[in-house]
């Protein structure tokens, strides 16, 4: 039975008002206890009510372009009557946990559209700057009728794998002519995509981006894809000129229909259903270590001895955690 308030906002969000949509989020990425006990019973009653959206996730190095070339795929996609919902993460400051936010003003034409919903959501220092509640958020996203998301990460860094585990496709963006294409470029992260894109193929440097994407199909040959039923293809675009991108929203149909056919894209969503449980069972861990009495009394001495040096960490972490073996109440 749901409570009065969780009604009003799962009818808002079912009803596909983006206000209130708007407002669910931030109550799911509230920090709270007991916002969160509230955030929780809205999603558990919207999972079963999401549409079936085509979740694409888009990682690239610095100063790729990737907001102007989400802003040109949206167009895209809204323009042949697609309803896209951007799931902006946005570095957080180390010292304020504040965030520069500032995906909507660069996304100007897009942030527009009636059917775009632009959400930028600060990282919260979470590994690979991927928000820490961007599951629950596409959940929400998906319910108020989106059949597109697409989840932006801060960059190419760590956030690979954590973007990879909830998107059915993942791109990687790529600069051509700014120095060696593959030097310093990880190995991961090429094992991953579902396809790279080389942006900026315009201009000057149209030629160096064909260039570049020769590279990059050389290297993907020595590479184990990510998909055993699927090679990932390089491409170029200008999301500057609009070029390109229909070729770029091609090649994820052709990736979904492809794994559909297969079976593979429901045994994936199945895996990271498994996987957003564990998230939330370490967080919940974690989160009931730092509330046990025992641990709140006895954490400040054993931090300053492991400072003082008078304390090995090795032991004091498994003091620390010897002190839940004594009560089973966690």
């Amino acid at each position: 039975m749901l409570s009065a308030e969780a009604e009003g906002y799962v009818k808002g969000v079912l009803e596909r008002n983006q206000r209130i949509l708007a407002k669910t989020i931030t109550l799911v990425e509230n920090a709270l206890p007991s916002r969160q006990q509230l955030a929780r019973e809205i999603v558990e009653h919207l999972l079963p009510r999401r549409c079936k959206a085509v979740r694409v996730g888009i990682t690239g190095v610095p100063g790729v372009g990737k907001s102007t070339f989400i802003e040109s795929l949206g167009m895209y996609l809204v323009g042949r009557g697609h309803r896209l919902a951007v799931l902006a993460v946005d570095p957080s400051s180390a010292r304020s946990g504040g965030s520069i936010l500032a995906d909507k003003t660069r996304m100007e034409r897009l942030s527009a559209e009636e059917n775009a919903f632009i959400r930028p959501s600060p990282s919260g220092g979470t590994l690979g700057g991927v928000a820490s509640r961007t599951r629950e958020t596409m959940v929400v996203c998906e319910a108020a009728g989106f059949d597109v998301i697409i989840v932006e990460t801060v960059g190419v860094g760590q956030s690979e794998t954590a973007v990879a585990s909830m998107v059915d496709f993942f791109l990687v963006l790529m600069l051509a002519g700014a120095g060696d294409e593959l030097q310093g470029i990880k190995k991961g992260i090429l094992e991953l995509a579902d396809a790279i894109a080389i942006n900026k193929a315009d201009g000057d440097n149209l030629e160096k981006a064909r260039r570049a994407r020769r590279e990059y199909e050389n290297a993907l040959h020595y590479l184990s894809p990510a998909s055993p039923h699927w090679n990932p293809p390089v491409l170029t675009c200008s999301a500057l000129n609009t070029v390109g991108i229909e070729e770029v929203w091609s090649t994820v149909m052709a990736h979904q229909r492809k794994l559909e056919a297969v079976g593979e894209l429901q045994a994936k969503r199945r895996q990271q259903s498994l996987a957003w449980m564990w998230t939330l069972l370490e967080e919940g861990l974690k989160e009931r270590f730092h509330q046990h009495p025992a641990v709140q009394r006895r954490l400040p001495e054993v931090i300053a001895a492991v400072q003082r040096g008078e304390c090995a960490p090795t032991r004091a972490a498994s003091d620390l955690l010897f002190l839940l073996d004594k009560d089973s109440d966690i």
